[in-house]
């Protein structure tokens, strides 16, 4: 599943795939897949992108109900 709060945020952020890639030491390639729901981020990695998107875990990879 798609993971659009995460591509939304990023894009109110103004920030690119690799803008955001840079500063959670990722691979663009890695944040296209996770907003793609390809790919599933440990939680280290899940962590740098809520702070650096200012959102909570839930905000970002809540599941919907």
């Amino acid at each position: 599943m798609e993971n659009l709060k995460m591509k939304l945020a990023r894009v109110q952020k103004g920030l690119s795939q690799q803008n955001l890639a840079d500063l959670v030491g990722a691979t663009r390639q890695t944040i296209g897949l996770i907003e793609k729901g390809k790919y599933n981020p440990t939680l280290s990695l899940c962590l740098k992108i809520t702070k650096n998107l200012n959102r909570t875990l839930n905000d970002l990879f809540g599941e919907e109900l």
